[in-house]
């Protein structure tokens, strides 16, 4: 059992530290704590045909899928990746990161993660885009209730959220595109 005088000594042995820990950020001594420091970095660039550079309509988004997207290292067919379209004021395309790897059939995706790199990247406005595996680009109705959230996020940042496209599989006899446009069906208000 300690006695009055150690349990004195360690009490104060622990508010010296306490005491100590607030002076050095008071005075910004880096001994004990430290702060991180970050930088944006361009991981690799992608040469697009001029056509491509302005993205208005979902068949460009869809395009730069093709051109750009799909030939990106991390990119992986065979489970659901969440991309984000990053453009200017006049719709020119800033560039683009993967924000998210689901699984075969799910992906999570949060506001946070969507919206981070169109703040650093000074976006006006976004294109939401996501592969489905089974190659169906049908929206599943988690798909529609993440793209009503994402563009009530959008509208409080002021980023416009101008369409989500699921990409699939284009049909053999060309009766199906091969993506579906969320704004295109109706369910952007």
């Amino acid at each position: 059992m300690k006695t009055t005088t150690e349990r004195s000594a360690a009490a104060q042995k622990a508010w010296e530290t306490r005491r100590a820990a607030t002076a050095e950020v008071k005075t910004g001594n880096p001994l004990r704590f430290s702060a991180k420091q970050f930088k944006v970095v361009c991981l690799r660039e992608a040469p697009l045909p001029e056509d491509l550079r302005l993205i208005d309509v979902p068949e460009k988004a869809c395009e730069f899928w093709r051109q750009a997207i799909e030939t990106d290292p991390r990119h992986q067919p065979e489970v659901e990746s969440f991309y984000v379209l990053m453009l200017n004021t006049r719709r020119r395309i800033i560039g683009f990161r993967l924000t998210s790897t689901g699984t075969l059939d799910t992906l999570l995706v949060h506001a946070r993660e969507v919206f981070r790199a169109a703040i650093v990247a000074n976006a006006a406005a976004v294109i939401l885009m996501h592969n489905h595996p089974s190659g169906d680009s049908t929206p599943s109705e988690a798909d529609i209730k993440v793209t009503r959230d994402l563009v009530r996020a959008g509208q409080l940042l002021k980023i416009e959220v101008l369409d989500h496209v699921i990409v699939g599989r284009p049909s053999t006899d060309n009766s199906e595109k091969g993506w579906r446009s969320l704004r295109e069906l109706g369910y952007f208000c």
